[in-house]
Parts: C-alpha cells; sequence; structure tokens
C-alpha cells in the first residue's frame, strides 16, 4: 500500500472517530463524547434524595462517567 493511500485511510478512520459519539454512565450521571474526547452532552438523573450536600458525589459520578466514555473512545481507536 502506497503512502498516499495510507494517509487517506488515517485521515478518513480520524473523520469517522472524532463524527461517533460515545456515551458513560455512572448510577447519577451519563457524559456523551466524540471521537476527539469533548463533551457532547453531561445529563444527571434526578433523584428525590438528591440534595445540594450531595455535590460532591455528583462530581464524581461525572468523573466515573467521563472516565467510562472516554475509554470507549481509545478502545474503539484500537480496533481501527
Amino acid at each position: 500500500m502506497d503512502t498516499q493511500k495510507m494517509q487517506k485511510n488515517l485521515e478518513k478512520t480520524q473523520k469517522e472517530l472524532s463524527d461517533t459519539t460515545y456515551e458513560g454512565t455512572s448510577s447519577l450521571v451519563n457524559v456523551v463524547l466524540n471521537g476527539n474526547k469533548n463533551i457532547v452532552s453531561v445529563k444527571i438523573k434526578a433523584t428525590e434524595d438528591f440534595s445540594v450536600e450531595d455535590v460532591e458525589l455528583l462530581e464524581d459520578m461525572i468523573m466515573v462517567a467521563f472516565n467510562d466514555a472516554s475509554k470507549k473512545v481509545d478502545e474503539d481507536k484500537e480496533k481501527k
């Protein structure tokens, strides 16, 4: 395979990855990233038990969900 064709294949794969979304979840939060690991959306699951004191827990849940989605981006890149 020549270099020019390899470059085009690489560019195509990078475009496909950047156009793909990945959802990460935790018990309270869903985070959606694109293939460039930019946040597309953050959804917080409403619960009656949630109060202002739970902000630290919510911050942790956002990190868990983000890391989960980020891992999915990395796994998909490894496959391609």
